[in-house]
């Protein structure tokens, strides 16, 4: 028995280890190629883009993928952040959107997810279904609405077309109303006795208990609204308005190695902000997960 144990922990240990390197192979690469000089870049990997820009020719060279840079290079990085403020600008676009939407998420799941708690009859079980059936639709779906809302409001190219629409995203509500959930009434009608209001409950009793879903909301809403590339490329004409995903999702043959540094440098905020808050965001999805509405 001991030996069947410790073979299928082996064999599971092997499995996990190469889905591990598989996954983190594509990061490694770009960090990697991102220190590489462009005429490297372009010998082991110029053939792909060739390729790729007219869409129907095959590969027909062999690609050489390199782990290890023959000459370490900060060039790209010093043109994406120095050369080119053009790509900088749309980082800080990247921000711009993104940290908004976060913050107003946040504030909009916490006030509509303790009104879901609190607020009993039936208005509100069909409230929250309609959530439900809101959050199971895909951005793509509500691409055009948002588009015609967008125009009819006058806020068409513009950052409002953007951040409007993530404020109100229904899948936090619907996260953190399941969390919210799981507070004993027993608290709260202490807490009542006591002489504390609505606010100072929501405040001091509801929102201390629901930390982990909000790191949890907030780290799944930042790397959302961080590689969106459908809204911007629908609600947003202005080049000079639209988020560092747009370019990275337009890579051509002439910005390769820009494009390694520029993927490098995007994404290391959404890596802090997931090293951060692992630990908040397994136990927020967990909790929520568990409890019945």
């Amino acid at each position: 028995m001991r030996r069947k144990r410790y073979f299928s922990r082996t064999v599971c240990f092997l499995l996990c280890a190469l889905f591990a390197v598989l996954f983190l192979m594509p990061t490694v690469l770009t960090i990697t190629n991102a220190f590489m000089t462009q005429s490297e870049i372009t010998a082991n990997y110029g053939q792909v883009f060739q390729n790729a820009n007219d869409g129907k020719s095959y590969i027909s060279k062999r690609i050489n993928l390199k782990f290890i840079p023959d000459k370490v290079s900060f060039t790209q990085f010093f043109t994406v952040l120095l050369k080119s403020p053009d790509y900088l600008l749309k980082f800080w676009n990247s921000v711009l959107f993104t940290v908004p939407i976060v913050l107003a998420e946040l504030v909009v799941a916490s006030l509509a997810a303790y009104g879901f708690t609190r607020w009993r009859g039936r208005i509100r079980d069909s409230l929250f279904f309609f959530y439900v059936i809101l959050m199971l639709m895909p951005y793509q779906v509500t691409l055009v609405p948002n588009y015609l809302v967008s125009k009819w409001l006058g806020v068409y190219n513009t950052r409002w077309a953007i951040l409007l629409p993530g404020a109100f995203a229904p899948f936090s509500v619907f996260l953190l109303t399941k969390f919210m959930r799981r507070i004993p009434v027993a608290v709260i009608e202490s807490a009542k006795l006591d002489g504390a209001n609505e606010w100072h409950i929501f405040w001091n009793i509801c929102l201390p208990q629901c930390r982990s879903a909000l790191y949890s909301i907030a780290i799944l809403v930042f790397i959302d609204n961080w590689n969106m590339v459908e809204q911007p490329l629908i609600l947003l004409e202005d080049a000079s308005l639209q988020p560092l995903s747009m370019f990275l999702s337009t890579i051509n043959q002439g910005e390769i190695g820009i494009a390694f540094a520029a993927a490098v440098i995007y994404m290391i905020p959404a890596l802090l902000l997931f090293l951060h808050g692992e630990s908040y965001l397994v136990e927020g999805i967990a909790h929520s997960g568990s409890v019945k509405g």
